[in-house]
Protein backbone atom coordinates (compact mmCIF):
# COMPACT_ATOMS: atom_id res chain seq x y z
CA UNK A 1 0.00 0.00 0.00
CA UNK A 2 1.60 3.23 -0.72
CA UNK A 3 2.38 5.88 1.77
CA UNK A 4 0.95 9.08 1.62
CA UNK A 5 1.71 10.45 4.27
CA UNK A 6 3.28 14.02 5.25
CA UNK A 7 7.17 13.48 5.61
CA UNK A 8 7.46 14.07 9.48
CA UNK A 9 11.34 14.12 9.78
CA UNK A 10 13.76 16.17 10.96
CA UNK A 11 16.63 15.09 8.18
CA UNK A 12 17.97 17.67 6.08
CA UNK A 13 16.13 15.59 2.81
CA UNK A 14 13.26 15.60 4.26
CA UNK A 15 13.20 18.67 5.67
CA UNK A 16 14.14 20.10 1.75
CA UNK A 17 11.04 17.54 0.72
CA UNK A 18 8.51 19.23 2.94
CA UNK A 19 9.96 22.60 1.34
CA UNK A 20 9.44 21.40 -1.95
CA UNK A 21 5.88 19.90 -1.56
CA UNK A 22 4.85 23.69 -0.33
CA UNK A 23 6.36 25.50 -2.87
CA UNK A 24 4.71 23.03 -5.12
CA UNK A 25 1.32 24.27 -3.31
CA UNK A 26 1.69 27.51 -4.00
CA UNK A 27 2.92 27.54 -7.97
CA UNK A 28 0.13 25.67 -8.73
CA UNK A 29 -2.10 28.10 -6.78
CA UNK A 30 -0.41 31.23 -8.00
CA UNK A 31 -0.12 30.00 -11.81
CA UNK A 32 -2.46 26.97 -12.66
CA UNK A 33 -2.15 25.12 -16.28
CA UNK A 34 1.27 26.25 -15.98
CA UNK A 35 3.90 23.77 -14.68
CA UNK A 36 4.05 19.95 -16.72
CA UNK A 37 6.12 16.97 -14.19
CA UNK A 38 9.35 17.85 -16.75
CA UNK A 39 8.71 21.25 -16.02
CA UNK A 40 9.00 20.58 -11.94
CA UNK A 41 11.55 18.62 -12.07
CA UNK A 42 13.97 21.09 -14.01
CA UNK A 43 12.94 23.52 -11.82
CA UNK A 44 13.48 21.60 -8.75
CA UNK A 45 16.64 19.58 -10.30
CA UNK A 46 15.24 16.60 -8.71
CA UNK A 47 13.72 13.10 -11.11
CA UNK A 48 10.40 12.95 -12.64
CA UNK A 49 9.74 10.01 -10.16
CA UNK A 50 10.04 12.17 -7.42
CA UNK A 51 7.84 14.94 -8.60
CA UNK A 52 5.53 12.50 -9.14
CA UNK A 53 5.91 11.02 -5.00
CA UNK A 54 5.12 14.52 -4.18
CA UNK A 55 1.71 15.44 -6.54
CA UNK A 56 0.82 11.75 -4.78
CA UNK A 57 1.34 13.38 -1.17
CA UNK A 58 -0.59 16.72 -2.33
CA UNK A 59 -3.51 14.83 -3.53
CA UNK A 60 -4.01 11.60 -1.23
CA UNK A 61 -1.91 13.10 1.99
CA UNK A 62 -3.06 16.61 2.14
CA UNK A 63 -6.52 16.35 0.01
CA UNK A 64 -5.99 18.87 -2.22
CA UNK A 65 -7.81 18.36 -5.52
CA UNK A 66 -5.39 18.99 -8.08
CA UNK A 67 -6.18 17.83 -11.32
CA UNK A 68 -3.60 17.93 -14.64
CA UNK A 69 -4.65 19.15 -18.03
CA UNK A 70 -2.37 19.46 -21.11
CA UNK A 71 -0.88 22.74 -20.14
CA UNK A 72 0.11 21.76 -16.56
CA UNK A 73 -1.44 20.87 -13.01
CA UNK A 74 -4.09 23.27 -11.35
CA UNK A 75 -6.50 22.65 -8.26
CA UNK A 76 -10.41 22.67 -8.77
CA UNK A 77 -10.52 24.63 -6.26
CA UNK A 78 -8.38 26.38 -3.48
CA UNK A 79 -9.56 25.59 0.27
CA UNK A 80 -10.60 29.44 1.96
CA UNK A 81 -9.57 29.97 5.18
CA UNK A 82 -12.01 31.89 7.91
CA UNK A 83 -11.31 35.78 8.63
CA UNK A 84 -9.19 35.33 12.12
CA UNK A 85 -8.60 38.05 14.59
CA UNK A 86 -4.86 38.92 16.32
CA UNK A 87 -3.72 40.31 19.54
CA UNK A 88 -1.41 43.09 19.28
CA UNK A 89 1.61 40.84 19.97
CA UNK A 90 0.38 38.47 17.36
CA UNK A 91 0.04 40.52 14.68
CA UNK A 92 3.39 41.97 15.35
CA UNK A 93 5.00 38.68 15.39
CA UNK A 94 3.79 37.45 12.45
CA UNK A 95 4.34 40.71 10.80
CA UNK A 96 7.79 40.64 11.74
CA UNK A 97 7.99 37.03 10.62
CA UNK A 98 8.25 38.48 7.10
CA UNK A 99 11.36 39.54 7.64
CA UNK A 100 12.23 36.15 6.92
CA UNK A 101 9.87 35.02 4.70
CA UNK A 102 11.19 37.87 2.19
CA UNK A 103 13.48 35.67 0.83
CA UNK A 104 12.31 31.71 0.98
CA UNK A 105 11.92 30.70 -2.59
CA UNK A 106 8.05 29.93 -3.62
CA UNK A 107 6.27 32.31 -1.86
CA UNK A 108 5.12 34.48 -4.27
CA UNK A 109 5.68 38.49 -3.79
CA UNK A 110 2.34 39.28 -4.69
CA UNK A 111 0.42 37.52 -1.84
CA UNK A 112 2.96 38.35 0.05
CA UNK A 113 2.32 42.04 -0.39
CA UNK A 114 -1.30 41.26 0.11
CA UNK A 115 -0.54 39.65 3.19
CA UNK A 116 1.95 42.57 4.71
CA UNK A 117 -0.99 45.05 4.02
CA UNK A 118 -4.08 43.36 5.94
CA UNK A 119 -1.50 42.86 8.72
CA UNK A 120 -0.12 46.29 8.52
CA UNK A 121 -3.39 48.11 8.73
CA UNK A 122 -3.96 46.51 12.00
CA UNK A 123 -1.38 48.65 13.63
CA UNK A 124 -1.51 52.54 14.72
CA UNK A 125 -0.46 54.56 11.64
CA UNK A 126 2.51 55.90 14.28
CA UNK A 127 3.72 52.58 13.57
CA UNK A 128 4.36 52.53 10.63
CA UNK A 129 7.70 54.09 9.83
CA UNK A 130 9.35 51.70 13.02
CA UNK A 131 7.50 48.71 11.00
CA UNK A 132 8.48 49.25 7.15
CA UNK A 133 12.45 49.79 8.55
CA UNK A 134 11.80 46.38 10.45
CA UNK A 135 10.36 44.60 7.11
CA UNK A 136 13.58 46.10 4.78
CA UNK A 137 15.47 43.48 2.85
CA UNK A 138 18.70 42.16 4.19
CA UNK A 139 21.98 43.73 2.68
CA UNK A 140 23.54 42.37 -0.62
CA UNK A 141 26.77 43.38 0.62
CA UNK A 142 28.67 43.61 4.14
CA UNK A 143 31.67 46.09 4.38
CA UNK A 144 34.30 47.22 6.86
CA UNK A 145 34.89 45.09 10.23
CA UNK A 146 38.95 46.82 10.51
CA UNK A 147 39.21 47.29 14.65
CA UNK A 148 35.27 47.87 15.70
CA UNK A 149 35.48 50.58 18.14
CA UNK A 150 32.97 49.38 20.67
CA UNK A 151 30.86 45.90 21.45
CA UNK A 152 27.64 47.91 19.67
CA UNK A 153 29.91 48.22 16.56
CA UNK A 154 30.72 44.39 17.01
CA UNK A 155 27.46 43.22 17.21
CA UNK A 156 26.03 45.52 14.34
CA UNK A 157 28.30 43.92 12.16
CA UNK A 158 28.08 40.52 13.33
CA UNK A 159 24.34 41.08 12.63
CA UNK A 160 24.87 42.09 9.52
CA UNK A 161 27.06 39.13 8.54
CA UNK A 162 24.72 36.78 9.46
CA UNK A 163 21.44 38.30 7.64
CA UNK A 164 23.69 38.46 4.45
CA UNK A 165 25.35 34.51 5.51
CA UNK A 166 21.38 33.34 5.97
CA UNK A 167 20.17 35.05 2.77
CA UNK A 168 22.79 33.35 0.64
CA UNK A 169 21.95 30.04 2.04
CA UNK A 170 18.45 30.78 1.32
CA UNK A 171 18.43 31.86 -2.10
CA UNK A 172 21.44 29.50 -2.98
CA UNK A 173 23.94 32.16 -4.09
CA UNK A 174 27.66 31.96 -3.55
CA UNK A 175 29.43 34.57 -1.60
CA UNK A 176 32.55 36.45 -2.39
CA UNK A 177 34.39 37.46 1.48
CA UNK A 178 37.56 38.75 2.60
CA UNK A 179 38.57 36.48 5.69
CA UNK A 180 40.89 36.22 8.45
CA UNK A 181 42.88 32.84 8.52
CA UNK A 182 44.00 32.56 12.27
CA UNK A 183 46.09 29.50 11.90
CA UNK A 184 48.40 31.03 9.11
CA UNK A 185 49.51 34.32 11.75
CA UNK A 186 46.11 36.23 10.44
CA UNK A 187 46.86 35.87 6.59
CA UNK A 188 43.81 38.18 4.92
CA UNK A 189 42.22 36.83 1.60
CA UNK A 190 39.40 36.83 -0.58
CA UNK A 191 37.54 34.02 -1.26
CA UNK A 192 34.00 32.44 -2.94
CA UNK A 193 32.31 30.07 -0.95
CA UNK A 194 28.69 28.37 -1.02
CA UNK A 195 27.28 28.34 2.27
CA UNK A 196 25.57 24.95 3.41
CA UNK A 197 24.90 25.20 6.78
CA UNK A 198 25.14 28.40 10.12
CA UNK A 199 26.07 27.02 13.32
CA UNK A 200 25.78 28.84 17.08
CA UNK A 201 29.02 27.67 19.05
CA UNK A 202 29.83 29.07 22.38
CA UNK A 203 29.43 33.05 21.75
CA UNK A 204 30.27 32.66 18.25
CA UNK A 205 28.72 31.56 15.03
CA UNK A 206 30.36 29.13 12.70
CA UNK A 207 29.84 29.17 8.96
CA UNK A 208 30.34 25.58 6.85
CA UNK A 209 31.01 26.58 3.41
CA UNK A 210 32.48 24.87 0.16
CA UNK A 211 35.44 27.01 -0.75
CA UNK A 212 36.01 27.12 -3.96
CA UNK A 213 39.57 28.19 -3.70
CA UNK A 214 40.32 25.09 -1.88
CA UNK A 215 37.97 22.51 -3.42
CA UNK A 216 36.51 21.21 0.16
CA UNK A 217 34.04 22.03 2.56
CA UNK A 218 35.25 24.29 5.79
CA UNK A 219 34.02 26.17 8.90
CA UNK A 220 34.54 29.30 9.10
CA UNK A 221 33.66 31.70 11.64
CA UNK A 222 31.60 34.95 11.38
CA UNK A 223 33.39 37.35 13.46
CA UNK A 224 36.36 36.93 10.71
CA UNK A 225 34.75 37.31 7.81
CA UNK A 226 35.76 41.36 7.15
CA UNK A 227 33.75 42.17 3.95
CA UNK A 228 31.02 39.97 2.17
CA UNK A 229 29.16 40.44 -1.49
CA UNK A 230 26.43 38.00 -2.36
CA UNK A 231 27.02 36.74 -6.57
CA UNK A 232 24.17 36.25 -8.69
CA UNK A 233 25.83 33.37 -9.66
CA UNK A 234 23.96 30.30 -7.54
CA UNK A 235 25.40 27.12 -6.29
CA UNK A 236 23.36 23.72 -5.53
CA UNK A 237 24.16 22.00 -2.02
CA UNK A 238 24.97 18.61 -2.64
CA UNK A 239 22.39 15.70 -1.94
CA UNK A 240 24.93 13.93 -0.74
CA UNK A 241 25.90 16.57 2.07
CA UNK A 242 24.51 15.49 5.80
CA UNK A 243 25.82 18.09 7.97
CA UNK A 244 26.23 15.56 11.02
CA UNK A 245 27.93 13.57 9.24
CA UNK A 246 30.34 15.93 8.41
CA UNK A 247 30.63 17.18 12.01
CA UNK A 248 31.29 14.13 13.04
CA UNK A 249 32.36 12.32 16.53
CA UNK A 250 34.40 15.48 16.89
CA UNK A 251 34.09 17.69 20.22
CA UNK A 252 33.46 21.36 18.98
CA UNK A 253 34.38 22.59 15.72
CA UNK A 254 38.19 21.63 15.72
CA UNK A 255 37.63 18.56 13.51
CA UNK A 256 41.33 18.91 11.63
CA UNK A 257 42.49 17.98 15.77
CA UNK A 258 40.49 15.76 16.62
CA UNK A 259 41.64 12.09 17.37
CA UNK A 260 39.99 8.37 16.81
CA UNK A 261 36.82 8.54 18.11
CA UNK A 262 36.99 6.69 22.58
CA UNK A 263 35.16 6.43 25.09
CA UNK A 264 35.21 9.21 27.83
CA UNK A 265 33.67 9.11 31.47
CA UNK A 266 33.77 12.35 33.72
CA UNK A 267 32.78 12.55 37.56
CA UNK A 268 31.09 16.00 37.79
CA UNK A 269 30.89 17.50 41.38
CA UNK A 270 27.30 17.14 42.34
CA UNK A 271 26.38 20.82 42.14
CA UNK A 272 28.75 21.38 38.65
CA UNK A 273 27.12 18.01 37.53
CA UNK A 274 23.55 19.13 37.67
CA UNK A 275 24.74 22.36 35.88
CA UNK A 276 26.45 20.59 33.37
CA UNK A 277 23.79 17.85 32.45
CA UNK A 278 20.99 20.92 32.10
CA UNK A 279 22.97 21.65 28.64
CA UNK A 280 22.80 20.34 25.21
CA UNK A 281 26.86 19.27 24.55
CA UNK A 282 27.28 16.33 22.08
CA UNK A 283 24.72 14.19 20.31
CA UNK A 284 26.52 11.14 22.52
CA UNK A 285 26.13 12.49 25.80
CA UNK A 286 24.83 10.33 28.57
CA UNK A 287 24.52 11.74 32.13
CA UNK A 288 24.23 9.06 35.28
CA UNK A 289 23.31 10.41 38.87
CA UNK A 290 25.19 8.75 41.57
CA UNK A 291 23.86 7.72 44.90
CA UNK A 292 26.08 10.30 46.46
CA UNK A 293 24.88 13.00 44.05
CA UNK A 294 27.99 13.29 41.96
CA UNK A 295 27.26 13.33 38.11
CA UNK A 296 29.18 10.69 35.57
CA UNK A 297 28.97 11.94 31.98
CA UNK A 298 29.83 9.34 29.31
CA UNK A 299 30.62 10.10 25.68
CA UNK A 300 31.60 8.75 22.34
CA UNK A 301 33.79 11.66 21.10
CA UNK A 302 36.91 12.47 18.77
CA UNK A 303 38.80 14.49 21.61
CA UNK A 304 40.19 17.49 20.56
CA UNK A 305 42.51 20.60 22.27
CA UNK A 306 38.66 22.40 22.82
CA UNK A 307 37.70 19.31 25.15
CA UNK A 308 40.80 19.52 27.13
CA UNK A 309 39.87 23.25 27.74
CA UNK A 310 36.40 22.42 28.51
CA UNK A 311 37.38 20.02 31.00
CA UNK A 312 39.54 22.19 32.46
CA UNK A 313 36.68 24.99 32.68
CA UNK A 314 35.23 23.21 35.55
CA UNK A 315 38.82 22.73 37.23
CA UNK A 316 38.44 20.73 40.76
CA UNK A 317 34.35 20.52 39.99
CA UNK A 318 35.25 17.63 37.26
CA UNK A 319 37.74 14.07 37.20
CA UNK A 320 38.92 12.48 33.83
CA UNK A 321 38.00 8.60 34.83
CA UNK A 322 38.26 7.54 31.20
CA UNK A 323 40.60 7.33 28.85
CA UNK A 324 43.91 7.16 30.09
CA UNK A 325 45.17 9.48 27.32
CA UNK A 326 42.75 11.93 27.87
CA UNK A 327 43.57 12.19 31.32
CA UNK A 328 46.91 12.55 30.54
CA UNK A 329 46.59 15.32 28.33
CA UNK A 330 44.17 17.32 31.03
CA UNK A 331 47.19 16.53 33.84
CA UNK A 332 49.81 17.66 31.21
CA UNK A 333 48.24 21.68 30.65
CA UNK A 334 47.43 21.12 34.52
CA UNK A 335 51.67 20.67 34.53
CA UNK A 336 52.57 23.95 32.15
CA UNK A 337 49.46 26.02 33.86
CA UNK A 338 51.34 25.44 37.63
CA UNK A 339 54.30 25.89 35.93
CA UNK A 340 53.44 29.76 34.98
CA UNK A 341 52.16 30.25 37.68
CA UNK A 342 54.92 28.83 40.60
CA UNK A 343 57.65 31.08 38.07
CA UNK A 344 55.79 33.99 39.01
CA UNK A 345 56.00 33.62 42.37
CA UNK A 346 59.78 33.32 41.72
CA UNK A 347 59.68 36.22 39.77
CA UNK A 348 58.27 38.42 42.81
CA UNK A 349 54.93 38.30 41.35
CA UNK A 350 55.38 39.48 37.65
CA UNK A 351 54.26 38.04 34.66
CA UNK A 352 56.16 35.23 33.28
CA UNK A 353 55.19 35.93 29.87
CA UNK A 354 53.50 38.71 29.54
CA UNK A 355 52.60 38.35 25.78
CA UNK A 356 51.39 34.85 26.20
CA UNK A 357 47.92 32.68 27.47
CA UNK A 358 45.48 35.41 27.81
CA UNK A 359 46.29 37.68 24.65
CA UNK A 360 49.16 37.86 22.27
CA UNK A 361 50.28 41.68 24.21
CA UNK A 362 46.73 43.48 24.67
CA UNK A 363 48.23 46.69 23.50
Amino acid sequence: MDDYSFPTGQTFEELKRISRILELVQMFAVAPHRYLRKDLAAHFGVSERMITKDLDIIKNGLKLRLRHSPEGYYFDDVPRLPALQYSFSEALALLLAVQAARQMPGIASSDLAAAVARLGSLFPPELAPLLMRSLSSPPASVRGRAAPSSDSEWGAHRQEMLALVNRALIEQRKLRIVYETRSRGGEIGERIIHPYAVLPYVRSWQLVAFCERRQEVLIFKVDRIHQADLLEERYRLPEDFVLDEYMGSAWGMMRGNAGEVVDVVLRFTEDAGHRVAEEYWHKSQQFEEQPDGCMVLRLQIAPTPEFVHWVLYYGSQVEVLEPEGVRRAVSAELSKMTSIYLQGVENDGRPTNPEGPLGQNQS
